[in-house]
């Protein structure tokens, strides 16, 4: 681990000094490297209400990556793409800047004024954490976006029944599954950065969980499978997609926005996801007559 630690800094010194001017983005918008977004829709069906309302519609994003390999047009697209989503909730999923925490100045005030009546939550990635861990989560509070690490809160009515946990990252947080979960309601919703975080669940409930992380390998075969994974143990048996794991539990990984050391992706294009939980209806007392 120390030397790994140590290779870290050395990449991450090397890496601020040669990408002064964020010259391989520009590079890249320059030969043409293409801005667009996929929008991956899911539905998740659940046999417990949510509340009294029956669909909570959740607008996922992760990886932006925004510092020296990812071009100004991905991030502009994204944010273009989840306004148009016009969602409940606003889930952020990590890796929000690289190399450097001031890379979000002015990009997190976009992403909290993207509409979601239900609130803005984030986690932090790993590459946030090698930047600045502190800078970036303070950065994101300040522009009015929550932060999850490790706690879960309540929605409000009329989605009583749900309760939002985040994990903090596996690779380089202190993640916890039992904070995350402590007094939960019933439907729970995770946010997390990375699918190994399911080692840090356990066998503990949840409806959906959302992660990103993998980059759906950033560089992939025609066939979508990886050539590189992600660090965590978990990343390329889910490295993007839908999975319907154990217990009804369904994972959603995201192949994220931006691009990590190098400002190329081959056959992973970006994206972001809309997920849909729709719920049971309420039950509702019976109409009792007067005399």
């Amino acid at each position: 681990m120390g030397n790994r630690s140590q290779w870290r800094e050395w990449w991450l010194a090397t890496e601020r000094a040669i990408t002064t001017g964020r010259w391989p983005a520009r590079l890249a918008s320059q030969l043409g490297a293409s801005t667009a977004v996929v929008v991956e829709t899911h539905t998740v069906r659940l046999a417990q209400p949510l509340g009294s309302a029956t669909r909570l519609r959740i607008a996922f994003a992760s990886d932006f990556h925004a510092g020296p390999n990812t071009p100004d047009g991905l991030i502009d697209a994204s944010i273009r793409e989840l306004e148009r989503m016009d969602a409940d909730l606003l889930l952020l999923g990590g890796d929000f800047v690289s190399v450097r925490p001031e890379y979000l100045r002015d990009f997190g005030r976009r992403l909290a004024a993207i509409p979601a009546p239900l609130g803005r939550f984030a986690v932090l990635g790993n590459h946030d954490y090698w930047a600045g861990g502190e800078a970036v989560a303070s950065a994101l509070t300040d522009a009015g976006i929550q932060m999850l690490t490790n706690r879960n809160v309540r929605l409000p009515e009329p989605f009583e029944h749900v309760s939002l946990c985040g994990l903090d990252d596996y690779t380089d947080g202190e993640p916890d599954g039992e904070a995350a979960f402590s007094g939960a309601g019933p439907v729970r919703i995770v946010l997390m950065h990375g699918p190994s975080n399911l080692l840090d669940i356990g066998d503990r409930e949840f409806a959906v969980a959302l992660c990103g992380h993998t980059h759906g390998g950033q560089i992939a075969l025609p066939s979508g499978r990886p050539i590189k994974v992600a660090l965590g143990p978990l990343s390329r048996r889910y490295s993007a997609g839908r999975f319907d794991l154990d217990q009804g539990r369904v994972l959603l990984v995201s192949r994220g926005i931006g691009c990590s050391t190098i400002p190329i992706r081959f056959n992973a294009p970006p994206a972001v996801l809309m997920c849909t939980v729709t719920g049971a209806e309420p039950v509702r007392p019976a109409h009792v007559k007067t005399q």
